[in-house]
């Protein structure tokens, strides 16, 4: 688990499949189970505020974006109202998406290269492809799958990539565009 302050009332935790995992969940439990979900995010709260010295009360706006291969991306917003509120109280309002889209990171070209030729392969052509931090990153949308299983062109790109944590905001925001659509494409046509 990653958690980064963005200001004094907001931060963002990151959280992989692994991180879940070894908390005892599984994606689905993440749809299914209600009371677990709190606990986790309870807990997340307090790991959060123990290790960013925050004193969370008030309202906590929370805003989960569950990522394809990658985890959760959770938006905390502490809202500061002038109600008094019993001391052990906090209130949580939770919103729940699930990302439409898939980033891998990737350590050289050549693994881009390769997932590339795959990817092509399954007539998937679309694509972006940023470089940051000495890493290459490929952002996927879910509708440039063209009909293919999602999770078949997730084991594809895992074997030559990892997922990321890093957003597609993040990425838009700070990395370098290498290319900006129709990636996989490009790709081949440059490379093939």
């Amino acid at each position: 688990m990653r958690i980064e302050r963005m200001s004094d009332n907001q931060f963002t935790i990151f959280l992989t499949f692994d991180d879940l995992v070894e908390r005892g969940f599984t994606q689905e439990d993440l749809w299914y189970d209600a009371t677990g979900v709190r606990n986790l995010f309870s807990d997340m709260m307090y790991e959060a505020s123990s290790e960013l010295g925050l004193e969370l009360e008030g309202r906590l706006l929370v805003n989960v974006h569950l990522m394809q291969a990658q985890g959760l991306h959770v938006t905390v917003t502490q809202k500061f109202d002038n109600i008094d509120w019993d001391e052990d109280f906090i209130e949580m309002k939770v919103t729940l998406n699930e990302s439409k889209e898939l980033i891998f990171s990737f350590d050289d070209i050549e693994n881009v290269i390769q997932v590339a030729a795959y990817l092509s392969s399954l007539s998937i052509d679309g694509g972006r492809l940023f470089y940051m931090n000495d890493r290459y990153y490929m952002l996927l949308q879910a509708n440039e799958l063209k009909n293919n299983n999602k999770e078949d062109v997730i084991a594809i790109m895992s074997e030559f990539s990892s997922p990321s944590i890093v957003t597609s905001y993040r990425l838009m925001e700070y990395g370098k565009v290498i290319m900006d659509t129709n990636a996989v494409k490009q790709i081949m046509r440059t490379f093939n």
